[in-house]
């Protein structure tokens, strides 16, 4: 339950960081929180299985308001 509520936690504060990046009041601060930090990066595998071809990747690059997303649900987490 925990792990559901910090995925939900980082893409909720990702689109919320990408709605609020047109807010011209926040023009000056947007740009740091909307930026993106490679953590890691692994290269697509693909398996043929002659009738399914599968394609497997992983990428995580979050930005300031995906992590802060990430500790509001941890505090909802621990409240609920």
């Amino acid at each position: 339950m925990c792990i559901l509520f910090v995925v939900v936690g980082a893409i909720l504060g990702g689109i919320l960081g990408q709605l609020l990046s047109g807010v011209e009041a926040l023009a000056g601060l947007m740009p740091y929180l909307v930026t993106t930090y490679p953590v890691f990066d692994t290269s697509p595998i693909t398996v043929n299985l002659y009738v399914i071809r599968l394609t497997i990747g992983l990428a995580f690059a979050p930005n300031l308001m995906s992590i802060l997303g990430i500790v509001a649900a941890l505090l909802l987490f621990r409240r609920y």
